[in-house]
Parts: C-alpha cells; structure tokens; sequence
C-alpha cells in the first residue's frame, strides 16, 4: 500500500478539501474528458448529491464547482481571479475554458442541489454533464469526493481505484503491524522506510523541494491567520480569535506569571490560524484534509517555537510519519467527514500529528505506533455536525483540541516502551466501524448536533 506524502497533504483552497478542492479537481477533470471528445459542446450542467447538496452552499461547493468549470485548479488558485472570474460568469451566463469553446452556463439554473436522491458510491457526489446546441445531454459522467481532495469517478470507484496500490515499493505495508515487522526487520525507522517508497516513485531531490514547500505553505497559513483579524465570511458573525490570543500570548512572555497549561493556548492558537483561513477560504495544507488542516502544523509550529533542540531539520521526518499513518487509516478506514463524521478528519489528524511529534522526538516505531494510536483512541465516535454547513464551528476551536491531544498522546508513548493494550490496526478498524454505523444527520450534514442546536440565523 502506498499514499505519497504528496497525496496526503496538498496545497489547495479552504474551506474544505472534500467540498471545495474536491468539486474542483472533478470540474477541471470533465473538462479534460470533453477536451478529449469528439463531440460539439454548447453547454454545461451539474447536481450535487448527498453531503455536498446538504453543506454546499457552506463548503463553497458552487463556487468550486463554477471556477473548476471556468478552469481554476486547487494548488495554483488566485483569489482575485476567481472573484473576477465569478463576477463574469454570473453577468454573461458563461464560461470560456481554455482549449474549449465559450460554454452556456446558468450558475443559477445550471447547477442543481439535489437533496433528495443519493449517488450510491459515495456520500459525496457530484454529476457533471455537456449539452449540444438543443440542450441535450450529450456528455455526462459522475464524480465523487472521497475525503482530502482525492475524486473518483463513478467507473475508478467501482474498479477499486481507491485502494489501487501501484507499482511495487520497497516497503509496501498495508497495517501498523505490517508497518512495525517491517521496521524491525530493516532496522529502519517509519520515516526511512516511507522515504524510500518515495524515492522509488521518484526523485529524492525533487522529493526534498516538495516536502520543503508542504511546510513553507503551513507555515505562511499560520503566519497569516495570527496577524489576521475581523468576521469570517458565511453569516455566523464569527470573529477571528488566533490574532488576538497571539497578541495576548506574546504581550505575556517574560513576566514569569504564566501558568503551565499556557502551552496549551500556544498549540491551540497556531491551529486556530490555519483553520480560520480556511475558514475564509484560503491557501492551505490538507493534513489530511482541509476541516483538519490546523491541528499537524500546531503540533510542528509547537515543536519548533517550544521543544529545547527542535530542528527544522527533521520537518521531513515528521511529515513522512505523519503520512504513513494517514495512509494507513485513508486505506482501512477513512479520512472522510462526510463518511465516517470527524474522527476520520480531526481524529486521523491527531493521529498523525502525535505520531511526526514522537519520531522527531526520538521515539521507536513501537513508540510512534502507540502514539498514533492514542491520538486516534480519544478521538473515536467524534460527530461531523458543522452550524450552518460553514467549516468553523465547532471545526476551527476542535483543531486547536486535537493539536493539544496529539502532544499528549506523543508525551505519554515517549513514557512508555511501546508496549501497549489496543494495536493502531484494532483503533482504525473500530473508526470504520463507528462511522458505518453512525446515523448520516452526524456525518457533514448538518441535519444533526450542533448543527440544530445552536441558533445560526
């Protein structure tokens, strides 16, 4: 089994990874299936199924889904454009994709939120369709959005692409157990191993540059959200927080009255950054995904500002562990909100942020396994219920919780000699069996939870 560092975190647009870089990624991909038709297009049409009609309008599935049409891509998104480009198209009922003729498309009458009918692969789905001059579908294929921005069709589904483990990897392991026979074995630690799958796909320099900007890019989101204040967009009137605790954090420094738990807000607020620029729709990291993209570069951010002889040096390290056990739990059970509710986003984030935290600490694979394994444990059962479809309550505050779990899930591995009672293999498939039978008002529905408790309008 192997999921390169470069599927699990990717450089995209908030606010979701499955609602948002994921639409977007299925438009730019029907557009490379009619560039490759023989056939005469005049027009486009879509419908959105399941989670993705339910917290659309929340997620920006739309206005994904428009600008995928219009030819905009997740990792080389600008946001003035975009804006221009949606101006333009709700103006002239048009889009003009770049090797295909000027297309009729209605955003308001051309993109349909289906409530009612379920596509049966996924519970994020999506049909993309081409029309002749009459309008008559003439292209039609089906997409879904199985969790950090990876997309299926309705065909790749069916066929097993979802686990399709490619070419052959020195280390192929598919299970923690797998994962720690092999690392006893080679004598090699996770990250080594993971680091030569990687090399064997491609190139260790090119390999180094793309780590290198993985964190470059989770760094800046930080960066930008603690600088960053005002309301976030969708009509909650929530307010940017990470500005002012950083404020008050870094106001408090050197007065020697800081109580210890005040490490906690520092994890928390670097997670509160990110996910409340994703919030606002910006550039961030899945890690794995977008609604819990905050909680691994807290934990990094913490290990370099707060960790006596942490070195930049080992970013590297932490995140080939970390996507080794996000491959892991991606391959047995799910890292989709939407299909498993947010122990498969928060808690396989946690999972792997305790898990780079204990590497780069020194911990053995046995320690990193633990450590994983904790993380995920105390996560399981978590629901998926986001207030007004919008990825920020309770999302943005549960990211900066999980960061905290995941130092603590680290710490008590690093106690321990890695010898514990429930295996990571036992807590990935009790998460997949927890979200098959968790009710679908829990799932990114926002037909459940918080989501009806809690006044949003």
């Amino acid at each position: 089994m192997f999921l390169s560092v470069f599927d699990m975190f990717k450089v995209g647009v908030g606010p979701s990874s499955s609602h948002t870089m994921g639409p977007m990624v299925a438009a730019a991909r029907f557009l490379d299936l009619m560039r490759a038709s023989p056939f005469e297009f005049h027009g486009l049409k879509g419908s959105l199924h399941g989670s993705l009609a339910f917290t659309g309008v929340g997620h920006a599935t739309d206005r994904a889904t428009i600008l995928g049409l219009a030819g905009f891509l997740p990792d080389s998104y600008d946001h003035d454009k975009a804006e221009a480009a949606l101006a333009a198209i709700v103006e002239t009922h048009t889009v003009s994709p770049e090797g295909l003729p000027e297309l009729h498309f209605d955003p308001k009458t051309d993109l349909i939120f289906d409530y009612d009918n379920n596509l049966p692969g996924h519970a994020n789905g999506m049909a993309l369709m081409a029309t002749d001059a009459q309008g008559d579908v003439i292209l039609r294929q089906v997409y879904y959005s199985i969790g950090g921005g990876f997309v299926l069709t309705e065909e790749e589904l069916a066929e097993g692409k979802a686990t399709d483990e490619g070419d052959p990897v020195p280390y192929p392991f598919k299970s923690a157990a797998e994962m720690l026979e092999m690392a006893g074995e080679s004598g090699k630690s996770i990250a080594e191993m993971k680091r030569e799958n990687e090399i064997s796909r491609g190139c260790a320099v090119s390999f180094a540059k793309g780590s290198a900007r993985i964190w470059e890019v989770m760094n800046g989101c930080i960066e930008r959200g603690l600088v960053t204040d005002g309301i976030l967009p969708g009509g909650l009137s929530v307010r940017r927080r990470a500005k002012g605790i950083h404020d008050a954090l870094q106001a408090e420094r050197g007065m020697n009255l800081n109580a210890p738990h005040t490490i906690n807000d520092w994890m928390s607020v670097y997670a509160m950054a990110v996910n409340e620029e994703n919030a606002a729709g910006g550039q961030v990291v899945t890690a794995p995904t977008n609604g819990a993209a905050g909680t691994l570069p807290a934990v990094i951010r913490y290990y370099l500002d707060h960790v006596p002889g942490a070195s930049e040096s080992h970013i590297e390290d932490f995140l080939l562990t970390a996507a080794a056990i996000g491959g892991l739990v991606k391959f047995n059970a799910s890292i989709s909100g939407a299909e498993a509710g947010c122990q498969a986003e928060v808690g396989s984030a946690a999972a792997m942020a305790a898990a780079g935290l204990c590497a780069v600490m020194g911990g053995t694979p046995q320690q990193v396994e633990n450590a994983a394994e904790i993380a995920l444990e105390h996560h399981l059962g978590m629901t998926c219920d986001p207030v007004k479809g919008l990825v920020q309550v309770p999302c943005i505050e549960r990211n900066g919780l999980a960061a905290i779990k995941a130092v603590s899930a680290a710490s008590l591995a690093l106690r321990g000699d890695g010898q514990h009672f429930v295996p990571l293999d036992a807590c990935i498939e009790t998460m997949r069996q927890t979200g098959h039978d968790m009710h679908e008002k829990y799932k990114e529905t926002s037909l459940g939870g918080l989501a009806v408790n809690v006044p949003n309008c």
